[in-house]
């Protein structure tokens, strides 16, 4: 995987991906900034897109089952989380009626 600054990218645009191999991946980082990778998609650009999104949703739902892991949530009966829920409609009712 290549690694192009943010920057040079902004000024040099797809010039600054001229010395990267044809099907490798790159990584646009900024010195603080957030960073983003850039995939290239070899194939079937619709199959491409469900398949990394798929493993986004994947690692997302990873995440929240490691912070509910964390904070005890992961712990709550389904009656519970249904509480929680009719809480949180009603509340969100009151603000847009108020």
């Amino acid at each position: 995987m290549r690694q192009v600054s943010l920057r040079e990218f902004r000024v040099r645009g797809a010039k600054a991906l001229e010395s990267v191999p044809i099907g490798e991946t790159v990584l646009l980082a900024g010195q603080q900034g957030p960073a983003y990778f850039l995939v290239p998609v070899m194939g079937d650009v619709v199959l491409e897109d469900r398949e990394l999104r798929r493993a986004m949703a994947k690692a997302s739902l990873r995440e929240s089952w490691r912070l509910a892991e964390e904070s005890g949530l992961s712990r709550m009966s389904e009656e519970e989380i249904d509480q929680e829920i009719d809480q949180a409609r009603i509340a969100r009712h009151h603000r847009k009626a108020g």
